[in-house]
């Protein structure tokens, strides 16, 4: 793979059924895209998996110089090296912590989402014993069904703020399922869902910056 060298001059290894080049303006390109379509709300990039088989090494130095600032990783692992590659950026590990992982955390100065009230008490734990921690995300489920806080659990760190107390808090996030189907009824639910959550958090959490919109959401208008 190389972003600077024409197809038609690509050596495939004949053990090799293709190439694949990936642009990394192509790449940047798309990132201000979405950075014009939010206007003032800052667009994170998610790099899981190796930049989805892009090649983080390249791609978030790429993105990092032309601003963004946030990201996304599934794995404290994957969260170390990115720290690595954009010493300066907040990098949110989607897995949140767990008793073994807590230390690496605050190590490579890596965010955790929290999915569910057991990761909120072990991250309590932490930001009890060190003054060093990243603000947190709070990711909820609004019916995407894979990560993230379900109604019982808002309702019980709703009648139970203490449950925060002593961690900071970045924003509230949810993910849409079906933004890629514009007209999807599940993307409209999602919303009244995650709005509704957020209203009721808002008297624990304080206000703080909400998030949405996936890459498709963002095309699903401003309400997104």
């Amino acid at each position: 793979m190389n972003d600077a060298t024409p197809p038609s001059e690509l050596a495939i290894p004949p053990d090799r059924g293709g190439a694949v080049v990936i642009d990394i303006d192509a790449v940047v390109a798309n990132y201000r895209l979405y950075q014009e379509l939010a206007g003032s709300v800052a667009v994170a990039a998610a790099l899981k998996a190796d930049a989805y088989g892009l090649g983080i090494e390249r791609v978030a130095p790429a993105l990092a110089d032309a601003g963004c600032q946030v990201f996304f990783v599934a794995l404290p692992c994957e969260g170390i090296t990115l720290r690595r590659l954009v010493p300066g950026a907040h990098i949110v590990v989607l897995s949140g912590p767990e008793q073994a992982s807590a230390p690496v955390f605050v190590q490579h100065r890596l965010a955790p989402a929290l999915n569910s009230l057991t990761q909120i008490t072990e991250w309590q734990q932490v930001c009890t014993t060190s003054t060093d921690t990243e603000a947190a995300v709070l990711h909820l489920d609004t019916g995407m069904a894979r990560l993230g806080l379900s109604a019982d659990e808002i309702e019980r760190l709703v009648a139970d703020p203490s449950r925060l107390d002593g961690i900071r808090l970045q924003c509230v996030l949810s993910h849409l399922a079906c933004a890629d189907v514009p007209d999807h009824p599940m993307n409209a639910r999602q919303r009244s869902a995650f709005v509704a959550a957020t209203d009721v958090l808002e008297a624990v959490t304080g206000k703080v910056p909400r998030s949405l919109a996936n890459s498709s959401g963002a095309f699903l208008g401003p309400d997104y």
